[in-house]
């Protein structure tokens, strides 16, 4: 435990005497990696904010089923609440619309217009509520085959122009986020190298001294992943009081408005789960940059 200790400072002291030599060639690493970790931060956490949106459309989108006119709605209402799909549905049979009918149409004597037009021309309507946008429109074909159903009809447009923005938004953070990967892991190494060769001469003393590669490189490493860390701790500061900033900039807005917001808000877990992914992305991209810039210089 003793020795295991005394590695432990040494390489800790390396590690700050390293970044030290580093002068501000650190801060252009760590920004370099702030600057990807904060766009993937927010890529990540707007995917999971539109999709909980799509989720939320999809629970409050309702498909419009009508029956065949002689068919009542009570003979195919087991059939529909079993689907796992469905969520929650509500039947309005055709003497309830017509009412309703009637009555937007400012008539008073509804036994007279029926009278006058004959019978009821409505059907009855069943309103099925699918459990995410997603299955809306397998549900829909499902209701359509069924042998008293007429015609199926919902809206569907918002819904596509969200999922459309979704996938849009998933390609073009991916684009973004492999290139400034990329630049961060080349900064870092950069950073490592110009480090490494200013402690040359003590790097030729401790391998003359038998030190292995290993115990050398290590303290290397560890600078790297620091940028990392560092990168990715500022990352979440920067996301915590951007969010902070817009949540007050919406306290007074519109109903609409304040419907959005909190169809945006992340669940509990994805507020513990962001940090953690941003500190591991930024460690690894840390790791990997210290890597290149060690094996070149063990080379």
């Amino acid at each position: 435990m003793f020795k295991f200790l005394n590695k432990l400072d040494y390489l800790l002291k390396e590690t700050l005497v390293g970044l030290q030599r580093g002068g501000w060639m650190n801060w252009a690493a760590v920004s370099t990696v702030t600057v990807l970790l904060l766009i993937l931060g927010m890529s990540l956490q707007s995917s999971w904010q539109l999709e909980k949106l799509l989720n939320q459309f999809g629970s409050q989108l309702e498909i419009s089923v009508y029956l065949k006119p002689d068919a009542q709605a009570q003979t195919i209402e087991s059939l529909i609440a079993k689907m796992p799909e469905v969520v929650q549905m509500r039947t309005i049979t055709k003497e309830q619309a017509w009412t309703k009918l009637v009555q937007e149409l400012r008539i008073s004597d509804i036994e007279g217009a029926t009278e006058e037009l004959g019978d009821n021309p409505l059907v009855d309507e069943i309103k099925v509520k699918a459990r995410n946008s997603s299955v809306v429109p397998s549900l829909a074909t499902q209701l359509a085959k069924l042998h008293l159903v007429d015609t199926v009809q919902y809206i569907d447009e918002a819904v596509k122009r969200i999922a459309q923005l979704h996938q849009g938004l998933n390609r073009v953070s991916l684009t973004i986020t492999i290139i400034l990967t990329l630049t961060a892991i080349s900064v870092t190494a950069t950073t490592i190298r110009l480090i490494v060769i200013a402690r040359r001469q003590e790097i030729e003393i401790m391998q003359l001294l038998g030190a292995t590669s290993a115990w050398i490189h290590l303290p290397f490493i560890l600078q790297g992943i620091a940028f990392g860390v560092a990168g990715g701790a500022i990352a979440v500061l920067f996301m915590t009081l951007i969010q902070q900033f817009l949540s007050k900039l919406l306290v007074n807005q519109p109903e609409f408005i304040q419907f959005l917001t909190n169809g945006l808000q992340l669940t509990t877990a994805q507020t513990l789960l962001l940090p953690l992914i941003l500190l591991s992305c930024g460690a690894m991209v840390g790791l990997l940059g210290s890597l290149f810039a060690v094996r070149r210089f063990a080379k």
